[in-house]
C-alpha cells in the first residue's frame, strides 16, 4: 500500500495535463523519477541490493584472483589495488586498509597450485556472482527465463577474462595520452588547459558510465537498445558518483559508529556502502527498462495475471505470426520485436511463449531470442495447439461428486473442439491469408 502523498503526486503527473512549457517540460523527468520513487517504497529492489550484498561478500575475492591471474599475464596486477582504493574510497581512511588486506588475501591464492577442483570451484563461485546478478536484472526486466548453464559459462567467463584487460588498457591508454609531450604542452595554453582539467575531473565519471552501461546491455538476458543502457548508465553513473562523495562525508562524521561498534564499525559501513552501490546499479537498471518500456511507467513490479482468454488468445496470435514470416522465408524476429508489433509486455510474451516451447510447437534461438517454428505446422491442427495453451488440468479429488461433475464437462467441451475435423494449422492459416 503506498501512502497517500504518493497517490496525490501521481495523479497530479498523471491526469492533469500542465498547461505551462515549463511544466510540460518537467513531465516526462517527473513521471520517470516517481516511478522510481514507487519501487522503491514497495522494496522489492531493495531486496534485492540486500541478497547481492552478501552474493559479493561471498565471491569479491575469487573474482578479484581470476582478474589477478589475467592480468598478471599481462603484467598489469599491481594496477588492481588503485581500482580498488578508487571503489572503496568513500569508507575514508581505512580504504586503502581494507583493499591492502584483500589484495594481500589475493595475492596469496597460488591459482596454479589450486588444482583442476580448486580451480573449477574458483570458476564456478565467480560465474555464480554474475548469474545472481542477472536474475536481478531479469527481475527487473520482467523476464522469468536465463540464460542456459552453457551459454552462462561461455559468454560470463569470456567477459571475466577479457573484461579486466579492457579496462586496465583503457586506464593505461588514458594516463598515457595524460602524460605525453603533447598534452602538458597543451596544457599551457589557454582554452586547452582548462579544457584537459575538465576531461580530467570528468574521466572518473566517464569510466563508470562506460561500465554500467555495457553492464546494462549484457546482462539481462533480452535484447537491451544502446539508448536505453546508456541512459541507464549516465543516471546511475552520475548517482554513483555523488554518493560516493556524500558517503565520504558520513564516514568522517560517523564517530559514533566507532564508539559504539570499536573495531567492527569498518565492515558495517562496508555493508552500507555495498549495498547503496548495488540500490544504485539496480534503480539504473530499471531506468534503462523504463526508458526501453515506457509503458510501464504506470504500472506496479508485479504484472497482474493475464485472464483466461488471453492465456488462449495470444500463444496462438504469437504462432500465426511466426509461422507466417517462416512460410514467406522472412527472417525470424526478436522477441522484442513481436512484443512491439502485438503491442504486449515481455511477461505477458514470456507467458504466452512457455507453453508453446513446452509442447514443441515453437523453438528460440541466439540471444535475441528469435522464435521460430519448432516443428511442421501442418502436423497439428488448430485445435491441438489452442489445448497445448491451454495447459494441464488441475487434480482434482476422486471422491468429489462436484469436482468429477466439472472434469468431465471440460473434458467433453474439449473433445468436442478436437474433433471439429479442421484441416492442419498450416492449411488453416494458408486458408484465412491467401497471400501465404
Amino acid at each position: 500500500m503506498l501512502p497517500p502523498p504518493y497517490q496525490r503526486v501521481h495523479d497530479l503527473l498523471w491526469l492533469r495535463e500542465p498547461t505551462s512549457t515549463l511544466g510540460r517540460r518537467l513531465l516526462k523527468p517527473g513521471r520517470y523519477a516517481l516511478a522510481l520513487l514507487r519501487d522503491l517504497l514497495e522494496g522489492e529492489i531493495s531486496l534485492r541490493a540486500m541478497s547481492l550484498v552478501y552474493t559479493t561478500l561471498l565471491s569479491l575475492v575469487p573474482l578479484l584472483a581470476l582478474a589477478f591471474s589475467v592480468l598478471k599475464a599481462f603484467g598489469v596486477h599491481n594496477q588492481l589495488e588503485p581500482i580498488l582504493n578508487r571503489a572503496l574510497e568513500p569508507l575514508g581512511d581505512q580504504a586503502a586498509v581494507i583493499s591492502g588486506n584483500i589484495i594481500t588475501f589475493v595475492d596469496n591464492i597460488k591459482v596454479g597450485v589450486l588444482g583442476s577442483i580448486g580451480i573449477a570451484l574458483l570458476l564456478y563461485t565467480s560465474v555464480s556472482m554474475i548469474s545472481k546478478i542477472e536474475a536481478s536484472f531479469n527481475f527487473i526486466w520482467k523476464i522469468r527465463q536465463e540464460r542456459g548453464l552453457t551459454q552462462r559459462f561461455g559468454e560470463y567467463l569470456s567477459v571475466l577474462l577479457i573484461g579486466p584487460v579492457l579496462v586496465f588498457s583503457a586506464i593505461a591508454l588514458t594516463a598515457s595520452v595524460r602524460s605525453s609531450t603533447v598534452v602538458t604542452t597543451l596544457a599551457l595554453y589557454e582554452p586547452f588547459g582548462t579544457t584537459i582539467l575538465l576531461v580530467t575531473k570528468l574521466m572518473p565519471y566517464v569510466l563508470i558510465v562506460a561500465a554500467l552501461t555495457f553492464i546494462y546491455s549484457f546482462i539481462p538476458n533480452t535484447r537491451v537498445r544502446m539508448s536505453a543502457a546508456v541512459g541507464g548508465g549516465l543516471f546511475a553513473g552520475f548517482a554513483w558518483e555523488t554518493a560516493s562523495i556524500g558517503f565520504a562525508k558520513f564516514v568522517a562524521g560517523a564517530s559514533s559508529y566507532s564508539a559504539i561498534y570499536s573495531s567492527f564499525a569498518i565492515l558495517i559501513i562496508l555493508l552500507i556502502w555495498l549495498y547503496v552501490s548495488w540500490l544504485i546499479v539496480l534503480f539504473g537498471c530499471r531506468l534503462a527498462f523504463y526508458l526501453q518500456h515506457p509503458r510501464q511507467l504506470v504500472g506496479a513490479i508485479e504484472i497482474p495475471l493475464p485472464t483466461s482468454r488471453e492465456i488462449e488468445y495470444l500463444p496462438i496470435r504469437v504462432m500465426m505470426l511466426v509461422v507466417r514470416r517462416f512460410a514467406a522465408g522472412q527472417p525470424p524476429l526478436p522477441m522484442a520485436d513481436i512484443e512491439r508489433r502485438l503491442a504486449v509486455d515481455g511477461e505477458r510474451m514470456a507467458r504466452a511463449v512457455r507453453p508453446l516451447i513446452a509442447c514443441g510447437a515453437l523453438g528460440e534461438s541466439g540471444a535475441e531470442r528469435r522464435l521460430l517454428p519448432a516443428r511442421d505446422p501442418a502436423s497439428y491442427r488448430l485445435a491441438d495447439l489452442w489445448l497445448w495453451c491451454r495447459g494441464a488440468a488441475p487434480d482434482i479429488a476422486r471422491d468429489d461428486d462436484d469436482d468429477q461433475r466439472l472434469a468431465t464437462w471440460l473434458a467433453a467441451a474439449e473433445q468436442a473442439a478436437a474433433a471439429t475435423g479442421e484441416p492442419s494449422f498450416a492449411d488453416w492459416l494458408r486458408g484465412g491469408t491467401p497471400s501465404l
